[in-house]
Order: structure tokens, then sequence, then C-alpha cells
């Protein structure tokens, strides 16, 4: 009969490779849904938003969505962050009305108020399709409390930070949580 450290030894082998196991698991599917975001075709829309955030990564990516398809409008969330600074001074410094630039104040300011602003702009200007443009570990989380609250067809495009692998990692955490999240609240259901 073996000495019982043995067992407990063996047990916490069996749990330490399971915790592995499943760490590596969620790894991979992070790096999937979090990552490897970029749509296999891009399609014309009506519009072109930009999320609030991370504004010197992501409205250089929408302006040359905008610019590659030809969409008409630009819409910017104007968000008065600092990283948001270059949507807001675009915003700022642009002459309304304005056909091809419109900006707008999420009521919160989190993707869930800026998903209620987008059904609103969708509704107010009869839009039936939309192309967003986010960063790349939000394109998910984005896409889907977006698609919640309006029937337009949305387009998710990612923007692509620049980060260490510690500031993904945290990222996966953060995306990972909102997106369990939103899978149990939805937004506009």
């Amino acid at each position: 009969m073996p000495p019982p450290y043995t067992a407990v030894i063996s047990a916490a082998r069996k749990v330490f490779a399971v915790t592995v196991g499943a760490f590596l698991l969620w790894l991979i599917v992070a790096v999937q849904l979090f990552v490897n975001t970029d749509p296999l075709t891009l399609h014309r829309t009506e519009a072109v938003i930009m999320l609030g955030g991370a504004a010197s990564e992501r409205l250089p990516a929408a302006r040359q969505v905008q610019e590659k398809l030809g969409i008409p409008v630009l819409v910017l969330s104007q968000t008065d962050t600092l990283g948001n600074r270059i949507a807001d001074a675009a915003c700022g410094t642009a002459t309304f009305p304005n056909p091809s630039l419109l900006c707008f104040r999420p009521p919160e300011l989190d993707t869930r108020g800026e998903a209620r602003a987008i059904s609103r702009l969708v509704e107010l200007n009869g839009w039936t399709s939309v192309t967003v443009v986010t960063s790349s570990y939000h394109v998910t989380r984005a896409g889907r409390l977006i698609r919640q609250c309006t029937g337009a067809d949305v387009q998710m495009v990612a923007s692509h930070p620049d980060l260490s692998a510690g500031q993904w990692l945290r990222r996966f955490v953060i995306e990972s949580g909102g997106l369990l999240d939103v899978s149990l609240r939805p937004e506009c259901p």
C-alpha cells in the first residue's frame, strides 16, 4: 500500500494538469475571439462608426475603411476621455450640420451606452447597414451588443493595438468576462 502522501501528490498533479489544460484551451479560444477578428470580406455600408477610446488606433482604421469602400458617413463616439482625444478634436473642430461626419455622445461611457446610441442613430437616419470599427480585442463583445440593439446589418472591423503579452492577457480576461456578461444580460432584448 503506497504512503498517503503519494495519493495526495498524484491528485495534486491531476488537478494541476487539468488546470493547465483548461488555461491553455481558454487561451486558444481567447486568441480566436479577441485577436483573429478580421472579416474575410468587407462590403459597403451606409456609415462607418468608430467606438470611443483608443482613437489614435481606431480613427485611422475607420477612415481607411471609409475611403476603401466609399462609405459616405463617418460617425465618431465623443467621450471626452484621454484615449479619445483625436476623435473628440475632430468633432470639436468640425462644422455642423455635416453630411459626412456625425458625432454622438453615448448616454453612458461604455459599450452598452454606445450600442443604445448606435441603435438610435440607425433608426433616425434610416440606415440598414453600418460598419463599426473598434480594437480587435473588443470586436466580438461590441458586435454582439450592437446587434442586440439594432436590426441593421452590422459589419465589425478591427483596428489592431500594439499590446504587450501582459496587456493582451489582461484584455483576454476583461473581454471574456464582458462577453459572458453580454450573453447573460442582453442589452436590448
